[in-house]
């Protein structure tokens, strides 16, 4: 593998082309950036079926395929007769940087195992999914499963390793050998090769890493790391992130098809797709100084990202998509909730069979308005599931003792059980995927943000163009400067500012009143109402918000908010129909207030 120079400040002066790719499971993905006038910009994308499976077998058959389209689009020459990249850039043609993502193959499979579900095995699961992986189960001793059931489930999951966690240092040690013991009798196989044995990491307690070690290390390849909970009240999750990604290169990619040739092509390891969705939202936050949350909605799953005061959450929803898991989202929220979102009249046969059919061509898009309402109506349930999901998640520490006062007493929350996630406090929600990036119209990506996570008080909202995210993320691994750069000018399209008064009250009472400090124009927004209002992208209006006194945007109960709103492509939308984000009852008034939000944004062109 190529080495990155370690005076990397040096270097980066002289780099003027970056070459990225990201190898999804179905589509390559190639960027190419430039440097004009001192900042970096994206130049061109290219994209070509992945190649990992028959008859090719070799991913860089898709690679080079991918970055043949980037070099007719640009102009510019970058492989050479033998198909090789030229480096460095020169007379016109080459590269001087090339890095690589990958999630093909179903990206990186991680089953987890520990003591307790809600504690250490979840810190271990945090851990996992931070690094970009899938977890295929949570196996613990609380699960309620029978010893031989979690043999025979490990036996049948074939995933690309296993963490292992439980016990803080130096307390329980048995039942951390029991669990290892589990995995020493399943003698699981990889999913990838034959040759080779399972990567396993142990990230517990370190007084039983001697037994842990005796237990698996003649059935499996075992890592030792720290302890990912070597206290109650700490967790620490870098070291099990690091090596799980290390592993995910030395062991998973090396067995796949081609991956061999593409590792040594590239100026960086190779990351899993998510872990690099991650880093570069984690670098924004940091940058920025602001809380961001994440949505990468795909065909068969659905990732959330988070950032709450630098604490950093993944999530995956496995089989909540748009295409080949469709059919589970329906299932799993009802038709009842997705016809509610539909602004007209549709039978639930109707729905059925449109569901049916995208179920049957699952890669294909809406041909009419009418299957483009659904799509985004059920779009709006994959989000709202995977975001409970993730608040589920990413919360405090279970089994810490916390001083409660006498307010707190009276909460019906666990101390440590509450969320990490404040939505009043959220800055920039951003979405990625093909329903949100791809939308007809901007004001559409909006609404299915807003009506999907329900944010709070004054939030940015803003899309991937072209989901480009994961090139970026690990770009910042060798140059953070332009991967910023590209992210902040090409990669976000601002959509616009949600304002979301906090409250509930009846429909047709005074809610909200927002003042332009520039204007002194005043409007007053009645509950149950949404109203936009154009604000181009690159505008800032200062606005005094005046809520009445039952509704709260940030400052508590009646208590006005001066602040900035940021336009964009849907501008500033007030939305006023209260949080928690309750809807009528009646089929009949959902199909109702569906059609006059509609019509409020104008949403689609018509409205039936």
């Amino acid at each position: 593998m190529a080495v990155w120079p370690t005076d990397q400040t040096m270097r980066a002066d002289d780099i003027n082309f970056i070459l990225a790719t990201d190898c999804g499971s179905t589509t390559t993905k190639a960027i190419l950036i430039g440097r004009q006038d001192d900042e970096y910009r994206l130049q061109v994308r290219g994209e070509a079926p992945t190649t990992v499976e028959a008859p090719f077998e070799d991913v860089t058959v898709g690679v080079r395929n991918a970055i043949a389209e980037v070099a007719e689009l640009s102009g510019r020459r970058l492989l050479d007769d033998d198909g090789q990249l030229i480096r460095p850039a020169q007379n016109g043609a080459g590269t001087d940087v090339y890095v690589s993502t990958s999630s093909a193959g179903g990206g990186l499979q991680v089953a987890v195992v520990g003591l307790v579900r809600r504690m250490t095995a979840e810190s271990a699961q945090r851990a996992a999914l931070g690094a970009g992986a899938i977890v295929m189960d949570v196996l613990a001793l609380d699960d309620g499963r029978r010893p031989h059931e979690r043999i025979e489930r490990l036996r049948r999951l074939r995933p690309d390793m296993i963490l292992i966690s439980g016990g803080v240092d130096g307390g329980e040690e048995r039942r951390v050998v029991e669990m290892a013991e589990v995995v020493a009798a399943a003698k699981p196989q990889p999913r990838l090769g034959s040759g080779f044995q399972l990567p396993v990491i142990y990230a517990g307690n370190v007084a039983a890493r001697s037994r842990i070690a005796e237990t698996v290390q003649d059935v499996t390849a075992l890592t030792v790391v720290d302890n990912l909970r070597p206290t109650l009240e700490r967790e620490d999750l870098a070291p099990a992130r690091a090596e799980i990604q290390e592993e995910f290169l030395r062991h998973v990619m090396s067995q796949a098809p081609g991956y061999s040739k593409l590792m040594q092509w590239v100026d960086a390891d190779i990351m899993p797709t998510p872990a690099a969705v991650g880093d570069i939202m984690q670098q924004i936050a940091a940058d920025q100084g602001i809380n961001i949350v994440g949505v990468d909605i795909g065909g068969a799953t659905t990732d959330v990202f988070s950032v709450f005061e630098g604490v950093f959450n993944r999530t995956v929803s496995a089989n909540l998509g748009m295409s080949y898991s469709i059919t589970n989202v329906v299932a799993a929220t009802g038709l009842d909730n997705v016809l509610r979102w539909i602004p007209g009249d549709i039978e639930a046969g109707d729905l059925e069979n449109r569901i049916r059919n995208k179920m049957i061509r699952p890669t294909t898009v809406p041909q009419w308005l009418e299957s483009l309402k659904l799509e985004q109506a059920i779009a709006r349930e994959a989000l709202r599931l995977a975001f409970e999901q993730h608040k589920q998640l990413a919360t405090g520490l279970k089994g810490v003792q916390q001083e409660r006062d006498i307010a707190d007493a009276f909460q019906q929350t666990r101390a440590g059980e509450e969320t990490l996630v404040d939505m009043m406090r959220l800055d920039l929600l951003v979405g990625s995927g093909g329903t949100l990036s791809h939308a007809p119209r901007r004001i559409q990506a909006a609404m299915m943000l807003i009506d999907g996570f329900a944010p709070e008080g004054v939030t940015r909202l803003a899309v991937d163009s072209i989901f480009m995210m994961p090139q970026l993320g690990v770009l910042a691994q060798v140059h953070p400067e332009a991967a910023r750069q590209v992210f902040v000018r090409d990669c976000l399209v601002p959509l616009g500012t949600c304002l979301a008064p906090v409250g509930q009250g009846r429909a047709g009472n005074p809610c909200v009143a927002v003042t332009f400090t520039d204007t002194g124009e005043r409007l007053e927004v009645a509950a149950g109402e949404l109203r936009r209002i154009e604000l181009p992208e690159d505008t800032t209006r200062e606005v005094t918000i005046d809520p009445v006194r039952r509704y709260d945007v940030g400052a508590g109960r009646g208590r006005a908010v001066k602040t900035q709103v940021q336009g964009g492509a849907a501008g500033l939308i007030i939305d006023a129909r209260g949080r928690p984000l309750e809807l009528a009852a009646e089929p009949e008034q959902q199909r109702s207030a569906a059609r006059q939000w509609a019509e409020a944004v104008e949403l689609y062109p018509e409205v039936q």
